[in-house]
């Protein structure tokens, strides 16, 4: 066990100081555990590198990775914004009494509703993903009588090197607007001289899971020359960059770079092209969701059957599946596993990780290798905190599991499990049906 925050005392196997065999049977399984420690940690290294030495600059936690009341205070806490993608996103935020000034609204197919909500609360920025949003958000400001600050995303052109699934800045993509002046020019123009918007500046994501910063670097560059048309256009300066996130995080061995890395050249960028134009240096925003929440996360679970294939496999099916993580099965996410019941015996047998649930392609890790598995046995799967409970359903009308939050040695709820009565709440028998 080489992972940071993973302690072996006594024979038993620690989390963020907790005893993860007696979580297990505290608390039952499957259920997702979050390191606090983990999370802040991630969140100071990247204050260390962005923010300090440049005040300007400011972090929003991208929420889609995984979002409750719980994780947004301590976003709060932490003195990050936040980003989200959703109505539901933003109530959350709301009810959790997170401050709406540090509150950006992203996402491309914002209904009227969901701009009204973030109208109503006032939130600190909505970043314009398509040619009808600026309508939309001058029809609810005006109703409201308030102004909205915005950026506009565009789309780069950059395709980084990652999964297809995670690519969101390559020129064929359903974010952002494309970089074809005469459709983003004209339209930047209208918003500078609106009476209802803001506009602070540009947006642009490229993906995720991303270890190499040159796909960054190449973005910014694309960003900056639609900057100097909009300043030739329409005679403004953009005051703001959002650079999105994507920052790679370590699943199954990757060699994760440092913060710094990535943001180091970036802030230089930035600095160099506000030098050459002789104005202020734009202030920068960063997107980090996986990098924040990934390796805080992990998942325990109890090995039920295991059937041995002669000279084919071996499974261990699990008590969780594609219904809690659907990541594997969705675009093939790897992972790794330890046995949480023998933490001290060599992990030598190879077993393939198969969920509950009636698909052949529930299958959460593959020849994983595990310390002599037996039914009854609880394993933990590393590296879930990003987007397991964010993308989990109720497939096979499964219960999703709990969330707990652990901080040193200490255990408490921070989302509820469900149970079947929660699944079947909002059920409804038709009249005819009667």
């Amino acid at each position: 066990m080489d992972r940071e925050y993973f302690e072996i005392r006594n024979g038993r196997l620690l989390f963020d100081g907790c005893d993860l065999l007696q979580l297990a049977k505290e608390y039952g399984t499957p259920v997702y555990i979050y390191s606090q420690n983990v999370i802040t940690d991630r969140i100071r290294e990247m204050k260390a590198a962005f923010s300090e030495g440049h005040p300007q600059n400011r972090i929003a936690y991208a929420s889609k990775a995984f979002a409750c009341k719980a994780m947004f205070k301590l976003m709060e806490k932490e003195g990050v914004c936040i980003d989200v993608v959703s109505g539901g996103e933003l109530y959350t935020a709301v009810k959790a009494g997170f401050p709406a000034e540090r509150i950006e609204f992203n996402g491309n197919n914002k209904s009227q509703a969901e701009i009204d909500l973030a109208v109503e609360h006032g939130i600190g920025r909505i970043i314009i993903d398509s040619l009808l949003e600026l309508e939309m958000i001058e029809k609810a400001a005006a109703k409201k009588g308030r102004v909205m600050n915005v950026l506009f995303r565009i789309t780069p052109g950059v395709k980084a090197d990652t999964h297809d699934y995670v690519v969101t800045g390559k020129k064929d993509s359903k974010f952002g607007i494309p970089l074809d002046d005469d459709r983003i020019l004209p339209y930047v123009k209208m918003a500078v001289e609106s009476k209802w918007v803001n506009v602070l500046g540009l947006h642009f994501h490229i993906g995720s899971q991303i270890f190499e910063n040159t796909a960054f670097l190449a973005a910014m560059d694309a960003a900056f020359a639609v900057a100097d048309k909009i300043h030739e256009y329409c005679g403004y300066w953009i005051e703001e960059l959002n650079i999105g996130g994507g920052f790679g995080a370590r699943y199954t061995g990757e060699q994760k770079k440092p913060f710094s890395f990535f943001l180091d050249p970036m802030i230089r960028k930035a600095e160099q092209f506000a030098s050459e134009r002789g104005i202020k240096v734009p202030a920068l925003v960063t997107e980090p969701g996986r990098s924040f929440s990934a390796e805080a996360g992990i998942t325990l679970y109890t090995i039920g059957s295991i059937k041995e294939v002669r000279g084919i496999r071996t499974y261990a099916a699990i008590d969780g599946g594609m219904f809690e993580n659907i990541r594997p099965a969705l675009y093939g996410a790897k992972y790794e596993a330890v046995s949480v019941s023998k933490p001290e015996l060599p992990a030598d047998k190879t077993v393939s990780i198969c969920g509950k649930c009636c698909e052949s392609g529930d299958m959460i890790i593959k020849d994983a290798l595990l310390a002599d598995p037996q039914p009854g046995d609880v394993i933990a799967v590393l590296s879930t905190g990003a987007y397991g409970y964010s993308m989990a359903s109720n497939y096979n009308r499964n219960p999703v599991p709990g969330v707990l939050f652990v901080k040193d040695g200490k255990a408490e709820w921070a989302v509820k499990p469900q149970t079947y009565e929660d699944i079947a709440a909002l059920d409804l028998i038709p009249e005819s049906l009667r």
